[in-house]
Formats: structure tokens, sequence, C-alpha cells
């Protein structure tokens, strides 16, 4: 049952896109999803409202501080993934989220003020590991990367990150406009109309790999239940 938050300080930087990309593409195979939408903007739950019944992905609205461990205490016998989205902001609520989770997803899209909003995060990661002790595992996920970049000019973003020591998922999110019509529409990649989408098999493509880095990466035999009794 890991917790899985995204996260970063500044909006817009395609942390919901990311969440509903990796949600759905769980639940298509078969995982129980529980989303645990605490972003004042709603777009989860909104999405969900339209798209009525989808197979495997539950949406928690209006999740606070307070509410965060409840839910997942009360939801964790029949959840396998809980995803959660945060807002963008520094609150409290997101030492709270981090401190809950098995893996920390940080969505840059590639600008200054991104990066500074990540950079919050991962203070606050670096800051839980030093004075308590606690490691969460963690990567930076590049967002919204124009499909005409190049494999080389990614690279080096990575590359740079990397001297830093933050790791990065080798897979980016390609900006797509499928990714935006399934919030207008409602549904997944695999029910929208493929004629109303362009480079559908693209962005399903994308989704996909997208999803299984993160189960191969994600540490699923250490939850973070145990591993803060491992800390105590």
């Amino acid at each position: 049952m890991p917790v899985i938050t995204f996260a970063n300080t500044k909006g817009g930087a395609g942390k919901t896109t990311a969440v509903l990309l990796l949600a759905t593409e769980l639940a298509r195979k078969g995982y129980r999803v529980t989303i645990l939408d605490a972003d004042p903007q709603h777009w989860i739950s909104r999405w969900h409202e339209i798209s009525g019944h989808v197979a495997n992905l539950s949406v928690i609205d209006f999740v606070t501080t307070a509410s965060l461990p409840v839910h997942i205490s009360e939801n964790k016998h029949n959840t396998d993934y809980f995803i959660v989205d945060l807002p963008g902001a520094r609150n409290p609520l997101l030492a709270t989220a981090v401190g809950l989770s098995d893996h920390v997803l940080i969505p840059i899209q590639g600008c200054a003020m991104d990066a500074r909003g990540g950079a919050q995060v991962l203070e606050l990661l670096q800051y839980l590991d030093e004075k308590a002790g606690i490691k969460i595992g963690h990567s930076v996920v590049l967002t919204r990367v124009n499909s005409m970049v190049t494999t080389r000019a990614l690279q080096v973003v990575k590359s740079l990150l990397s001297e830093r020591h933050v790791p990065v998922l080798d897979t980016a999110i390609i900006e797509r406009s499928a990714f935006r019509d399934i919030f207008d529409c409602g549904g997944t990649l695999h029910t929208i109309d493929p004629t109303r989408v362009s480079n559908l098999d693209k962005a399903r493509e994308n989704a996909t790999c997208f999803a299984e880095e993160i189960m191969r990466k994600l540490p699923l035999r250490l939850v973070a239940s145990a591993r803060m009794a491992t800390a105590a």
C-alpha cells in the first residue's frame, strides 16, 4: 500500500496531469488506486465527476492536513496505491504528506520558478533525512516537455540535476493535447475518442512508460509505516 505524493510549491508545474496519468495507468493494470485530492483547484475531483465510474480508481476530495492520515488509515485495506495531489504552495500539508509518503515525485516544467518550487520540496526531504533520520525516496519528473526537444537536450537537463545529486526519471512527460483533453472530456487515454485527439498512441505510450518506471523505482516492500517504525 505505497503512498506516492506529487509535490511542487509552485502551481502550474504539470503536477495534476502527472497524478492523473499515473493513477489511470495503474488502475488500467488492475491495481486499486485512491487519489487523495488536496489541491484547492479540485481538478482531479472535477475530472472524476464527469468521468463517472473508472474501474479500480476512487477519489477523495477536500483532503486536509488533519484528514490525510485518517483517509490513509481507513482505506489501506482496499487500496493498492495512494496518490496524493498537493496544492502548489508551501504549507503544513506538504510536511504531513511527505512524512507519510513512500515516494515523492517532484514535477518540474523546466523553468526557474518550477525549479525553485521543486527545490523547496527537496530541502524538506533533506531536512527530514538530516534531522530525523527519515529517508524518503524521491524523483524529479520533467513535465510539459515539447515533443520537438531533442533527446540530447533532455540529457543535458538530467545531467545538470544529476550533478546536484537529484534523481530524475528517465521518462519525461511530453506536452500532448490528449493530456489536456481528458480533463475536459473525462475518461482516460484508453477510453477517449481517438478521432478527437491527435497523436493519441504517442500519449498512451508516454503515460505507460511513466507508470512503469514509477513501479520499478518504488520500494514496494518498505511502506511508510514500516520506515517510520524503523526510524523510531
